[in-house]
Parts: C-alpha cells; structure tokens; sequence
C-alpha cells in the first residue's frame, strides 16, 4: 500500500487548526453569549477550592481574585446566608458572632445564573459550658475530624493531634492540617462542649497505644529543661487555638526503664498546671495493667481516663481467641483505679471503637502469633456485617470480637449508676454516626 504524504500532511494541519481553535475556544475570557449560555466564574487562585474555612470573631476572609464573562455585564450578588451583602466583584467577611455561615456568589446574565459557595465556621470568643452529670467524652484520632462527632451526644471531645518529641518538641501538623483543630475548637464551644489537644509519643496504631521501645514522650518530661520547652510549646499552641486544656497520654512504658518516666508525670502536671489557665483542664490516660503499680500519685489531674478495654489475654502466641474488651473487664480495670489509685469521681473509664480481628490460627484453634492479629473499626465492621452493631462478634476472617450496641449500653449502664465520673469512646472516629452510634449509645446511657 502507497503512502500519500501530502494528503497526510494536509490532514494534519487541518487537525491542528481545529485543536487550536477548540483551545482559543475554551480559553476565551469574554465570548459572544447566545441563548442558553450560562455566565461564567473565573476562580484562578481556587478561592472557593476549600469546603470550609475556621476563623476567629473580628477576623476577615476575603474572596478574590475573581473574574467574570461576559466581562462587565454580569448581575453580581453576594449573600451571606441568603442575604445580599454586595454586589462588588470581591467580597470580605468579617463576622461579629460565632456560628455557622454559607457564603455565595451569584453571578447573573439574559436571565441565567452561575453560582459558587463556601462555608464559614466562626469560632465564638465566649461560650456557656452545658451542664452534664457525667462525663461522654469522645477522642479523635490524630485522622480523625469534626466531621466524626455529634456534637449534641458528648460533653468533651479531645483530639489527638500533638506528638511529642524527646527534645520537648511539639508537632501540630495533624491539627493544622485543614484546620482540624480549629474546626474541633469551633464546633465544640458552639455546642457549650470542652475541647482538649491529646498528646502523645509514637504510638502502636489503631489501638492507639504504647509501641514497643517507644520512649520519646517519656524522655522528654524526665528531663527539667526538656520538660520545660514542652510545656511552652504546649502552652503556646493551646492559648493560641482556644483548647480547654489536654489530655497526656504517656504511653511510654513498653520500654526499659519505664518508671522514670511515669514517676515524672507529676512535675510535668504542675508544671502545665501553672502555665495555662486556672481553668484549664489536664487529664491522663492511664494503663490499667501490671504497670499500674508505678504510676505515681495523679491527684493533681482533673481525672484520669482508664485504658479499660485490651485484657492482654486475647493476643499473642496461641492464645485462645475471644473478647478482648467484656464487660467483667472493664469494671475490674476500673476498680484497680478506684482501690488503689484515684476516687471514683476522678476516673472516666474507656470504651473501644474498634474490634480485635484474627486472621490465622494454629491446630488448635488459638491464635498463631504475634503477627496473627490486627484490628478493625467499628464503622468498617459494620460495612463487613450491616448487623455487626447488636452483636459483639462477627464471623470474618478467624473472628472479629469488638463492642456493640448492647454491651456499650451495658458499660455505659453501669458507669451511671457507680460513681464514676463517666466514659470516653476510643477512638470517635472509628463510629458512625446517627443510629447505632457507640457514642450515642454511651451519652443515651449516661444522661
């Protein structure tokens, strides 16, 4: 077969022009408008890019570097909350309450219109604390956003997002990252709730414990002068993003020696103590197993929150498998604090958000080994099983044994009628929300 070089030569110039003119096309800032096209929104610089933007009462957020076709003709409307505010082609808002705010662009012209819009969270300079009986506290993760809690069903929402360093340092990308401390700040003030930044080392994973050889938190408070530069940093971030205080999750004790480091939490709590406010709340979680005895006196704490839902007795090499988080165990976890620690009014007993899933087995039925085991959310054990939440175990993989429905309601039952000062759901973000949700659950109970 005979190439012809003209015809394809020819052909493809005529390709190019058709492409060029599709670009200068799509690229025309102020075309000629027929019937039926809608005006068009220029936004370069993505100032409607975020879903959200937190800021604080007397603060402005600008929209700009807007442009609009056909050029000069366009109806312009910017509505705060439906309210028509401008009709310039930038808009800045500059809230005098805390709350809420869905901030548009309409963009009119032959009768069509283009829209865009964005929310606004105010944080509030003052809130009225909503009283409670019982203490619901829900813990984010350092993934874990508002977005994951009911603000209506907690009394206290703490998040995870600072990690402590050996040399006293203090990373706070998780918060910052899409404003996710703000955000939590935001919600939880305008809801009458407290807000506390955890802080932790490195920690195992989803359990959100201690991780093997893991010592930097512990190293850090043991020393005066590391100690010191800790509480500064801590002190700076939580008077800049308006917490209420923190919880110090010093899980540093899978590593040799670990009793420096829980003998040291007392001068770390004064210490905190006298730099933030006195109303500050500063709170620890605690471990409630064998190393339960090194832990000093945490009196100076506004609570502890015991770690009651991992016996330790489910996991490792060619143990049986079963729940790892009953009933039986939390209350003796919670009584080891209550008979040889702390009063009852100071101790919020946990809850698990997550199941423990068993994915091999030897002969006899046990689990294999260390490596045998993981864990699972509770929202993704629901997707494996929609009914998964009126049980406490499902048949995936070898087995996967976590709280449902009726056993937190059970626990939550309980706590109410003792006198505990309440429970905390580890980890918020791993519930659903609406029915079935563990935290709703837990606040339904405690009320």
């Amino acid at each position: 077969m005979r190439i012809n070089l003209y015809k394809i030569a020819l052909l493809g110039a005529v390709l190019l022009a058709i492409f060029q003119t599709g670009c200068k096309k799509d690229h025309i800032k102020d075309p000629e408008f027929g019937t039926g096209d809608y005006p068009r929104i220029y936004d370069e610089t993505n100032t409607f890019f975020s879903p959200i933007r937190v800021i604080s009462m007397g603060e402005t957020t600008s929209y700009n570097n807007l442009s609009y076709s056909p050029a000069g003709k366009v109806k312009i409307a910017w509505k705060v909350d439906d309210e028509v505010k401008s009709a310039d082609t930038a808009f800045s808002f500059t809230p005098t309450t805390g709350g809420e705010f869905t901030i548009s662009l309409e963009v009119a012209f032959n009768g069509l219109k283009s829209t865009r819009s964005s929310k606004v969270l105010v944080k509030p300079d003052t809130y009225t604390l909503k009283p409670y009986d019982k203490v619901v506290l829900a813990y984010l993760s350092e993934n874990g956003t508002a977005a994951a809690i009911d603000f209506e069903t907690i009394t206290h929402v703490a998040c995870q997002y600072g990690r402590v360093a050996a040399d006293g340092g203090l990373d706070v990308s998780a918060g910052e990252s899409n404003s996710k401390t703000d955000e939590v700040v935001a919600r939880a003030h305008l809801a009458g709730r407290q807000a506390l930044l955890g802080i932790a080392g490195r920690l195992s994973g989803m359990d959100g414990w201690a991780l093997y050889g893991a010592s930097d938190f512990g190293d850090a408070i043991r020393k005066s002068d590391m100690r010191a530069i800790l509480v500064a940093n801590i002190k700076a971030y939580v008077t800049a993003k308006k917490l209420d205080g923190v919880d110090i999750m010093m899980s540093d004790i899978n590593v040799d020696p670990y009793i420096p480091h829980l003998t040291s939490l007392p001068a770390f709590i004064s210490e905190l103590k006298a730099a933030l406010p006195a109303d500050a709340l500063i709170t620890v979680t605690v471990a409630p197993s064998w190393q339960h005895w090194s832990y000093p006196d945490l009196s100076a704490a506004d609570w502890v929150h015991v770690r009651a839902f991992e016996d330790g007795l489910h996991v490792g090499e060619h143990v049986p498998r079963g729940q790892p988080s009953g009933f039986d165990y939390m209350k003796t976890a919670a009584d080891i604090w209550k008979n040889f620690h702390l009063p009852a009014e100071k101790i919020v007993i946990g809850i698990p958000a997550f199941g423990l899933r068993y994915n091999e087995i030897d002969d006899e039925g046990n689990n294999l080994g260390w490596g045998s085991y993981d864990y699972i959310t509770f929202k993704n054990i629901l997707e494996l099983d929609p009914t998964a939440g009126g049980k406490e175990k499902i048949d995936h993989a070898f087995g996967v044994y976590y709280n449902g429905v009726p056993l937190v309601k059970q626990k939550a039952e309980y706590i109410k009628t003792s006198s505990f000062k309440g429970a905390y759901l580890w980890a918020a973000d791993y519930d659903i929300k609406g029915d079935g949700s563990l935290l709703k659950t837990m606040y339904t109970a405690l009320k």
